[in-house]
This record gives structure tokens, C-alpha cells and sequence, in this order.
């Protein structure tokens, strides 16, 4: 067995279990030893009872008390329920639908217990926890690996440890000078210790090592794209005789002071021969729309096309909508065009787009599939640019007019520190929307126990009264057995009971297009006073006469996530109201949704949101490929920084063509070529 060797070369490895792996991205012995966990759990750390507080997670050595009870729930569960004990306190103990659990608790037992321990009306209690008969000097930091369909961390950690001698053939992308200058470890150690670790310590060693290359190769491969940018050519649009000043003078509102610099920004790159790379980034209701509208008129009064990417056919239309109200009058043609659309609806648009009828094309990623052929594109928008990958951009290049690229330009609703924006965003440049547009409201936030919902209804009805209309967010789709977060149908049935008098829709993102769409204009045209959703509302959904949106279990939401949702109202020119309902009262969700109430400003949430749950979490799988490393953390910021001085090193002195930096070299064109490979498919 090689590194380079199938997953199906390890024992026990199936055909079977090989393609759960291969849906993991697993498809060789290099790959999974590259496989790496996603945290560890310290279960070494032996706590007493007495000393944990409410709701930690923890190891205890306990003595089973008695036999253990068996029976099942109200909801037909199977259950196993024991007592045990240290020298300390007693533990309550319940295993659901384990029953060959119970022939494990005998009395007098001795067993090592790791997991959510509470404070019961009784004494300590825990549910589910992992139990391991006792052993002095027993392994105590066990990986944690990602899991997806049908792997468990049984059979990841067993094939993990048939690969793991494999580790020491692997050879070190990052060169002797780089890896000395920065007291990183050989990467073979550092893959070992990451699966099979001594101590926490080795593994911030394996893990700043691996994640300083992660970061060194993404930065290479990002300099080359804007490096290659200045060696292609572009139309160099004009703006005389093509009545800007005109557009925006008949604009309903007036321009910020940041809206006027970004959009010199973006006309002055269009006026060059070189194609534009440029993101404008705002918060929530900065005006970023309207740039992109600026942008689309210039383009279609130099006689070229414009294509604006959406994440979702809700914000495709609705840019479709406001595209078509602000250029229709000046003759400008704006087609819209979906996966959802019939082949038919497909077959005209995609004629219109070849033919040039159309000036400016909106739509969900179908404007870059096979068959879309424009005829003289300049312009690419591509919006909330978080949904898609960093080098996705790229897939455009070559659809543009005449072989020369369109300008590019990305619009992105999400707040990153500017450090992590050069990562994020390192081959393009940044126009940043700091104002807030006149008229726009602070949304005044809340956070209120669910023991206050007799009160909250009390305020919906005063706030229907008045003709408004609300938003209900729940974190699920359907009940689910794996935690206490309210569903969206089961909210949305609860609601129906109690306020009877609300006209009520229900929108997830399990619901066909069309339901979604239907259930969304009923909510837009207020035929419903209340909208009970899950984050499908997230982005874009644009109802001024929505005034308030409550949150249910707003402890289980990133407090970027919570701040996206409450942009969805304050956007006409009545009060509006966040509530954030919580179910946990533990300090840090206080700390978190302190935080929503204490301020409106983007970046700071951002800030605060990275440092109280990482950077995982912070993107989560929203992110589409735009953070995702194996290793880096993006939110640490020392590294951040050393690496991208490393690497301006690298470029200003040639050394990528030196023979020791040849795997570095190799590793970046890689990167680079499985890029373009995977955006060309797309």
C-alpha cells in the first residue's frame, strides 16, 4: 500500500465503504491520512462531581450504584437508566435506544464517563455520554472526525490507523528556510499528531504548521489570479454621450458619500483596458444594489451585456425586479433566467442572451452554464459573492465579448475584518460601504427568555394592528430528536392556534421553487401578515412593511447569521423590532446576543463573532468553498499576517523558482489548476 494507493487497498474497506469515503472527498491513502479531524475530545481530564458546574462537558471516573432501570418514554423511546458515583456526588445516567447498554452497568463497576453533565432536580444527570470501562493510564485525547452519509468515527479512526505509518513518506511542500524561520515541523509529524496526538500541545504544533502552508499556497494561487489579470485585456467602456449624470439624477434617493466613491471606483476600472476586479462590500441595506445597476447601465450604453449572478432564485428575481424598474425607461432590456424556468423559458432566454437582445441578464449560477452563450458580455456581477467559492469568479472569464475578459465585479452583504477580507478576497480590490442611506432605520433588539411568548404575541397583535407584517425564524425545518431547537412547522402550527386572527405561511427550503415562490409573493403583496421561515430568508428578501422579526432559539444562530436576518426588516420608514428568543440562559449566549442588542454595526458583530466561535462556525457550510481549508484558521490573525508577509517575500524575490521551493511551486499550481478545472465544470 502508497499514498497514492485507492482507500479500497485498506482492510475493511469495501466497494461499500469506499464510497462513503469517496463522497468525503477520500479517494486515496494520501487523502484520508489528509483527512483530519475536526476537534478532539480531552476525556484524559478527570473532573469531580462536586466541582463541575451546570452544563459541562467533562470526564468523571463513577462506580455503578445499582442495576440499572429499563423501560421507554412517552414517545416510545427505548431507554437504559443508571446511577453511579464518585467520592463526590452521584450521576443519573440515561441511554436512549442502546439496549446492549444494559448488560454493561452491573453494580460495582468502575467506568470513565464523558459528556454533557447538568444539574438535575436530583443531582447530576447526563444523556448519551460515552462510557469506557476504567483503566489507570488510559488514552485520554481521542480526534473527532467530520462525518457525512454513512461513515462513522469507528471506521474513520480504524482505517486512519492502518494508513497512519504511511505519514512518514510524506514529503515537505514548504521549504527548509521557510519551515526554520518560522519553527514549523516536518509535515509528516504534523499529519501523525494531528490523528494521533500526545498531548494538546502537539497538536498546535501539527496544527500551525499545516495550516501555515494551507495559507501560504492559497495566497500564492490568489496572486497569480490577479497577477494574470493586468496580462488580459478588456473593453474600455465610456462614459461621454452615455447620460449617466442623467441616471443618476433620476434616482429616488440621493447617493452617500461611500456610494459616490465606490461608484468612481467601479466606473474608472470600466474605463480601463484592463478588466475590473473589484468587491464592494457593505453592510446590510448600504446600497450595494444600485452600484451593480450603475455598473449595468454603463455597460449597456457602450452597447456590451452584463450578467448579475444571484445565490438563490428569490434574490434573482427580486434583482430582476429592481433592475428592470430602474433601467427600463432609458430602453434597456433585462431578462431573467433560472434552473426552475421550463426548457422552453430556457430555450428564448438563452436565444435572447446569443442574439444580444438582451442588455442585462440576471439569474441564479444557470447565466455560467453550458449553453449560455452571450454575445458581447463585458460586465460579471456576482452578488452575496460568500455563496460561492473564492476562485468561482474565474468561470465567467470565458464567456466574455471578442475572447477579452468582462469586468468583474462582487457585491458581498458580509462583514469580515479587513485582514481576513485580503485573504478572502486577496486578488481583488476593495470599495468599502460605511454609511448608512438616509431613511434607513436602526432596528431596536431585543432578547427575551421564551417564557415571555404571552408578552411577544401581545406586541405581534399590536404591530398587525397597525398594518404591519412579521417574520417568524426557526433553526429547523422539522422536530427533530437530536435537539430541543423549535421547528419551523411546528412553530408555524403553534402559531396558527394562538393567534388565530394572522393570516400565516410557512417557507423552507425542503418546499419546491415554485411553493417558495408562491408563499413569498403572497408575503411581499401582505395576503399574509406573518412568515414563519427558516434561513432561506436570510439574504435579499426585500418587504419594507415587514417591522419586526423574531428569532426563536437565537442562542443556536452565528450572531453574523442573526444579524443577516434582521436586515430583512427596518427597510421602510417605520420602527421595527428584533426579537431574539432564547431557550439557554448560559453565560455565553447572554454574552452572544448582548452583543445583537448592544450594536447594528456589521463589523463589529463579525469581530465578536469570530472570537467567540471561530471561524467553522463563523462561515459554516454557507461558505461554498470560500474558507474551506483542511487545517487554517482564517481567524487567526498573527498567522494570517506571517504568511502573507512570507509570501510577499516569496513573489518580490523570485524564489518560487529556486529548486528548494519546487514542491511549494507544484503545490500552488495544483491549487491553481484545480480551480479553473472545477470552475469550468461548473
Amino acid at each position: 500500500m502508497q499514498l497514492d494507493s485507492s482507500i479500497r487497498y485498506i482492510s475493511g474497506i469495501g466497494e461499500t465503504r469506499a464510497k462513503a469515503f469517496e463522497k468525503a472527498g477520500v479517494f486515496t491513502v494520501r487523502d484520508l491520512l489528509e483527512y483530519f479531524p475536526r476537534r478532539y475530545e480531552n476525556r484524559g481530564e478527570i473532573c469531580k462531581l462536586f466541582d463541575l458546574p451546570d452544563g459541562e462537558t467533562a470526564s468523571v471516573v463513577v462506580r455503578i450504584d445499582s442495576a440499572p432501570r429499563e423501560g421507554r418514554g412517552k414517545s416510545g423511546k427505548y431507554y437504559v437508566r443508571a446511577s453511579a458515583s464518585d467520592d463526590t456526588g452521584t450521576l443519573y445516567m440515561t441511554f436512549f435506544n442502546q439496549k446492549w447498554i444494559a448488560k454493561s452497568l452491573s453494580p460495582g463497576r468502575v467506568f470513565r464517563v464523558y459528556g454533557k453533565i447538568n444539574m438535575g432536580q436530583y443531582g447530576r444527570d447526563t444523556v448519551n455520554p460515552v462510557l469506557e470501562p476504567y483503566i489507570p493510564g488510559m488514552k485520554g485525547i481521542y480526534p473527532v472526525y467530520p462525518l457525512s452519509g454513512t461513515l462513522t468515527q469507528t471506521l474513520v479512526a480504524k482505517a486512519v490507523s492502518q494508513a497512519l505509518p504511511l505519514a512518514e513518506e510524506i514529503q515537505d511542500v514548504l521549504p527548509e528556510e521557510l519551515m526554520r524561520q518560522f519553527a514549523l515541523i516536518p509535515k509528516s509529524s504534523a499529519v501523525r499528531a494531528m490523528h494521533s496526538p500526545g498531548d494538546e500541545k502537539e497538536i498546535a504544533e501539527a496544527t500551525r504548521t499545516l495550516a501555515f502552508e494551507e495559507l501560504t499556497v492559497f495566497q500564492l494561487a490568489l496572486r497569480r489570479m490577479r497577477s494574470g489579470r493586468d496580462d488580459r485585456a478588456a473593453h474600455a467602456l465610456s462614459q461621454k454621450g452615455t447620460g449617466v449624470r442623467t441616471f443618476f439624477q433620476n434616482l429616488p434617493f440621493p447617493l452617500t458619500g461611500a456610494q459616490q466613491r465606490a461608484v468612481k471606483d467601479i466606473f474608472a476600472d470600466m474605463q480601463r483596458p484592463v478588466p475590473m476586479m473589484r468587491l464592494v462590500q457593505g453592510d446590510v441595506g448600504s446600497g450595494k444594489t444600485v452600484l451593480s445597476v450603475a455598473a449595468a447601465y454603463l455597460c449597456a450604453r457602450n452597447g456590451y451585456q452584463s450578467a448579475v449572478m444571484a445565490p438563490t432564485e428569490i434574490l434573482a428575481k427580486q434583482h430582476f425586479s429592481t433592475f428592470e424598474k430602474m433601467l427600463s425607461q432609458y430602453g434597456i432590456n433585462v431578462l431573467l433566467i433560472t434552473g426552475s424556468m421550463t426548457a422552453a423559458q430556457k430555450k428564448n432566454a438563452r436565444a435572447a442572451i446569443a442574439d444580444g437582445t438582451a442588455d442585462v441578464i440576471i439569474g441564479t449560477n444557470a447565466v455560467i452554464q453550458g449553453g449560455v452563450e452571450f454575445k458581447n458580455l463585458a460586465l460579471a456581477v456576482t452578488d452575496e459573492q460568500h455563496r460561492f467559492g473564492v476562485m468561482q469568479r474565474s468561470a465567467l472569464v470565458g464567456k466574455g465579448a471578442d475572447g477579452k475578459t468582462p469586468h468583474t465585479l462582487v457585491m458581498s452583504a458580509t462583514p469580515i475584518p479587513r485582514t481576513l477580507s485580503l485573504i478572502l478576497y486577496g486578488d481583488l480590490d476593495i470599495s468599502i460601504l460605511d454609511e448608512r442611506p438616509p431613511g434607513r432605520q436602526k432596528v431596536v433588539t431585543r432578547a427575551v427568555s421564551a417564557a415571555s411568548r404571552t408578552e411577544i404575541y401581545s406586541f405581534l397583535d399590536s404591530e398587525k394592528r397597525k398594518g404591519h407584517q412579521i417574520f417568524v425564524v426557526c433553526p429547523l425545518v422539522e422536530e427533530s430528536e437530536l435537539t430541543e431547537a423549535e421547528s419551523a412547522t411546528e412553530r408555524f402550527e403553534s402559531i396558527q392556534k394562538e393567534l388565530p386572527s394572522f393570516r400565516c405561511g410557512l417557507l423552507h427550503g425542503k418546499m419546491k421553487q415554485k411553493e417558495k415562490d408562491e408563499v413569498m409573493e403572497r408575503f411581499r403583496t401582505h395576503e399574509l401578515d406573518l412568515l414563519v421561515s427558516t434561513t432561506v430568508i436570510e439574504v435579499g428578501v426585500d418587504v419594507p412593511n415587514a417591522t419586526v422579526m423574531v428569532v426563536e432559539n437565537a442562542e443556536r444562530f452565528g450572531l453574523s447569521t442573526l444579524h443577516q436576518l434582521r436586515g430583512r426588516i427596518g427597510r421602510g420608514s417605520q420602527k421595527s423590532y428584533c426579537i431574539l428568543i432564547y431557550g439557554s440562559d448560559s453565560e455565553r449566549s447572554r454574552e452572544r446576543l448582548e452583543t445583537m442588542c448592544r450594536t447594528d454595526d456589521g463589523f463589529e458583530i463579525a469581530r465578536t463573532d469570530l472570537k467567540l466561535r471561530g471561524p467553522g462556525d463563523f462561515f459554516g457550510e454557507r461558505q461554498s468553498g470560500e474558507l474551506r481549508f483542511k487545517v487554517a484558521n482564517g481567524a487567526d490573525m498573527p498567522l494570517v499576517e506571517q504568511t502573507r508577509a512570507a509570501v510577499d517575500v516569496i513573489l518580490e524575490n523570485g524564489l518560487l523558482e529556486r529548486e528548494d521551493y519546487s514542491a511549494l511551486r507544484a503545490a500552488t499550481e495544483k491549487l491553481w489548476q484545480d480551480n479553473l478545472r472545477k470552475n469550468t465544470l461548473n
